[in-house]
Formats: C-alpha cells, structure tokens, sequence
C-alpha cells in the first residue's frame, strides 16, 4: 500500500497548532516567573516592618545678636566722599555706644570706593560724574534686648541724614548644640508611640529597631509651619522654636 501524504492545508494546520501551544507554554512560564517575582517583592516589602516620623519642639531665646550696618553715599570727589561717610560712620558709632554697645562690642570695615561712570547709548563714555564712598559697622551684643531697642530707635538717627542701610539684627541661639540630642531623644519616643499605636489598632506590635533617619533642625519664628530641606534658621526674632523630626522603622 501507498501512504498518502498530507495535504499542504493539513501541514499549515498542524504548524499553526504547534505554534499555540508552544506560546501558551511560554506565556503561562513568563507569567508564573512574573508572579514569583512580584510575590517576592510584596514579602520583601513587608518584611521591613513599619517606618513611622516622630517630632518633638521646643521654645528658645536668642542669646546672641549680629547687627551690620553699612554707611554708603555719593559725592562729586573721593575724597568728599570718603570723609562724609567717616563722619556718618563717627556719628553712627556715638549712637550705638551711648546706647549701651561697648567700644569692643563694634568692627568698623574698610572703606570701599568706585566711580559712577557715564553711559551713552549703553557705551561708556570715559566721564565720571560721582563716586560712592560705603563702610559697614558691625554689632555683636550678648544683649538681645538692647540690640533690639536700639535698632528700633535708629529712626531718630536716619532721621538726621545719616545714611545708613539698616536691615535689622540677626539674632541666634547658642544652646542649639544641646538642644539637638534631647530634642532627637524626644522625636525618637514620639516615634515609637505612633509606631504602637498603628500598629495596635489593626492587633501587631512593633519589633526591634530597624533604621533611624534624622531629620534636618528647623529653627523658626513661633507657631510657623516653614520648613527646609536642608533644615531652616530663622534670625529675624528673638523667641524661636526649634524643631527635631526623625524617620524611624520598627519591625513589626
């Protein structure tokens, strides 16, 4: 006997046949990989435990306070303008230590001086028409008060055309070095009661510490919801609070 042999429709049957069920293996072996790979992935997650943030603040009072001041004027010659502000810098420097500043408690800068030139059409024209004359004095008092009150009747001063740029004091806490490791040992218990009250509610209990991330400072005005990346200082007054945060993971 004579065997037949398939006809040309069969053999494309047969091929596309094969073709599914090896897809089907394929696809059902990538799906089962991509199940254990996410599986995986949801256990390793859990098996962190519990990251919880815990704060803890604080008042202060600046104990230390910078003022700088810069004397700063025109005049037709270097000279005119350098000894007007000399004399602005002198009166500015009897202000201050009648008000209580101490000789030692100020540093007068150096005087600095550049010409005002002319410009036509964007173009320097060679021509000066003035030159400012500008020196800084600084202040540095333990006394916050004083520094305070001084630079709030400073108007009187300016008033008689003394000219003076006056941007306010700096003030700053000395303490914070001390302040830092008990406002971190607060954040930490803060962290660890929200840790166990989380978990509590849904019947678990913390374990041993996983990781401990301290946060930035954040000195800030009182009741001020500012923060900074890199941690925030604010000297514009003299009551601040001072703010520790710490990211905290427990197992659980």
């Amino acid at each position: 006997m004579t065997q037949l042999n398939d006809s040309p429709i069969i053999t494309v049957e047969r091929r596309k046949a094969i073709t599914i069920i090896v897809a089907s293996v394929i696809l059902s072996l990538a799906l089962g990989g991509g199940l254990m790979k996410v599986g995986s992935g949801f256990a390793s997650r859990s098996s962190d435990g519990i990251t919880v943030t815990g704060s803890a603040k604080t008042t202060a009072t600046a104990d230390n306070a910078v003022w700088i001041l810069n004397v700063s004027l025109s005049s037709p010659t270097v000279a005119t303008a350098v000894k007007k502000v000399d004399a602005d810098v002198a009166a500015l420097s009897e202000y201050l230590t009648k008000g209580g500043i101490p000789a030692e408690g100020l540093t007068l800068g150096a005087v600095s001086t550049f010409a005002n030139e002319e410009y036509s059409n964007g173009n320097a024209t060679g021509r000066i028409l003035s030159y400012r004359a500008s020196r800084e004095v600084t202040v540095r008092s333990k006394d916050v008060q004083l520094i305070s009150k001084l630079s709030q009747g400073i108007g009187s001063l300016l008033a008689t055309g003394i000219n003076a740029n006056n941007y306010g004091p700096q003030y700053y806490i000395s303490n914070l070095p001390e302040l830092r490791p008990q406002l971190m040992s607060e954040a930490m218990k803060d962290a660890k009661v929200r840790a166990e009250a989380l978990t509590k509610a849904v019947g678990g209990s913390i374990g041993a510490l996983v990781n401990v991330k301290a946060g930035p400072i954040q000195i800030t005005t009182p009741d001020s919801t500012m923060t900074a990346d890199y941690g925030a200082y604010d000297t514009t007054t003299i009551e601040k609070t001072v703010t520790a945060t710490v990211s905290v993971t427990f197992k659980s």
